[in-house]
């Protein structure tokens, strides 16, 4: 599981490049950097115009309650429940980040972040609420690095791969995995 992860930009060219296309695209507006939260709206990489474009999106699919929201899916199974199948389908996003927190069984919080570069990007499906736009982090099994602090992680997208996670329907299953 995923509930915490960093955005910022001091260590990541990538991360910068991402602010400064927002700020042009939004004309300024306010992008939340640091530690983010559920709920928090933040810079996503989608599909616009057969191009990768960093958008805002809110952290976390509604529940059907409407209380609360849904903030990562398992990707092994994603396809098999119909909350995320068409948007795995349809809507796969890119979060891009600095790294993420996960919490060990005595609640005390580690962070993980990709060795020899400042950037870090989790596969994700979005979808629509209204007029507000809103992911998922799909996660899977743990890595032998975090297997000792949490048994899930986010399904970790290399730099290479963006445009095929997000593009590539073909491909999808294959990064599942």
């Amino acid at each position: 599981m995923c509930g915490r992860y960093n955005f910022t930009v001091e260590q990541s060219e990538e991360m910068q490049e991402i602010l400064e296309k927002l700020n042009a695209k939004f004309h300024g507006k306010k992008v939340k950097t640091g530690e983010i939260c559920p709920t928090d709206s933040v810079p996503v990489l989608i599909k616009e115009k057969d191009i990768v474009t960093p958008v805002i999106s809110a952290w976390g699919f509604p529940k059907y309650d409407q209380k609360g929201v849904i903030i990562n899916a398992r990707s092994e199974t994603a396809f098999e429940k119909k909350s995320f199948r068409d948007c795995l389908i349809n809507r796969r996003c890119i979060i891009p980040s600095t790294g993420f927190y996960e919490w060990d069984r005595k609640k005390q919080k580690f962070w993980f972040r990709q060795e020899g570069t400042g950037a870090l990007y989790m596969a994700g499906l979005y979808l629509y609420s209204g007029e507000e736009m809103r992911f998922v982090i799909l996660t899977t099994d743990a890595n032998d690095s975090m297997k000792e602090v949490h048994h899930r992680m986010p399904l970790v997208i290399p730099r290479k791969e963006i445009e095929t996670w997000i593009f590539d329907d073909r491909a999808t299953n294959d990064l599942l995995k």
